[in-house]
């Protein structure tokens, strides 16, 4: 019976709690869910004209732009979060107090603001006021969107990269500035290869969280998924009632399927970098490495070699 270096290995009373721990469980979450569908079916939530709208060409059209707008909001704030993130840590790794401090400052305050508070602020302080031109421009909730995730995850990605760079040994990185490579050099061509290499699955699961974000979206009226849903649901009438049930059921299914996309996207990098080989080969312990001959000096370049007797000069 093999043990783990965090604890024991379950012997046989143990083995049968956790087993019968499982059933319960299970049976649990069973419970709760055919209880779910019952209620779900008492309040006529699961009438077959409720899930019709849904063959409507509106309805899915209007869950397509949905779909749509979230992934372009994703796109750019998801790219815009790694620039940005990498510019912070590059900053809090600075040998410069005042960039250190102030990459540091940045990173701390907008980790710890809420991000619902920092689009809704972004939005009303910056992209709604008038200039001499009028409004800025038609996208405002667009890039009130774009920017409170930018600033929210790439303070998130920067602490990201700088664990990936702080991973890296210090011994590589003397030895870059030994061989005469300047600072930028040292970043581009040693830690940002290696950083990004390690913690690329870290980063792609942050993502996963940008990606959900993009829902609170509904704060300044952007018409992201979730807000086209609502608004959909808000204005159509079955049986009297509004289908927000049903349709919360299916939009939550396509957010469940986009970040399940992302997630698989980082475990399969996650394995895919445990399986390559770097580095140079080391012998085995059991099969000891060829020994050199060496010649005897005392004969020459034509005498014996180490496994010869050594002959006096004459």
């Amino acid at each position: 019976m093999s043990s783990s270096v965090l604890y024991d290995a379950p012997g046989p009373k143990a083995q049968l709690r956790n087993r019968l721990y499982t059933v319960v469980g299970s049976l649990a979450v069973v419970g709760l869910v055919v209880f779910a569908v019952y209620r779900l079916h008492a309040k006529g939530q699961l009438d077959p004209d409720v899930w019709n709208i849904f063959n409507n060409a509106g309805v899915r059209a209007n869950i397509r732009d949905g779909v749509l707008t979230t992934l372009k909001v994703f796109a750019v704030a998801g790219a815009l979060s790694l620039v940005l993130g990498l510019l912070l840590a590059v900053a809090r790794v600075s040998e410069h107090k005042p960039v250190r401090w102030t990459a540091a400052t940045f990173i701390e305050v907008f980790r710890a603001v809420p991000l619902l508070i920092t689009i809704y602020a972004l939005w009303v302080l910056f992209l709604t006021y008038k200039s001499d031109l009028g409004v800025i421009g038609e996208n405002t909730g667009f890039w009130g969107l774009v920017i409170g995730l930018t600033v929210y995850n790439g303070s998130v990605q920067a602490e990201v990269f700088r664990a990936g760079f702080n991973a890296v040994p210090r011994g590589q990185v003397e030895a870059a500035y030994a061989l005469g490579l300047r600072k930028y050099q040292v970043m581009t061509v040693l830690l940002l290869p290696q950083a990004v290499r390690s913690m690329l699955p870290t980063m792609i699961s942050q993502l996963v969280v940008t990606l959900k974000d993009t829902s609170l979206g509904y704060i300044i009226l952007y018409p992201e998924l979730l807000y086209a849903a609502r608004t959909m649901a808000g204005n159509i009438i079955v049986n009297g009632e509004n289908p927000f049930t049903a349709v919360t059921i299916v939009v939550g299914a396509i957010y469940i399927a986009m970040c399940l996309a992302l997630s698989s996207l980082a475990s399969w990098l996650e394995r895919r970098g445990r399986r390559t080989k770097t580095g140079v080969a080391v012998a085995s312990a059991a099969e000891p490495a060829e020994q050199p001959q060496v010649l005897d000096v005392t004969e020459g370049p034509a005498g014996p070699t180490d496994g010869d007797q050594a002959r006096p000069a004459k």
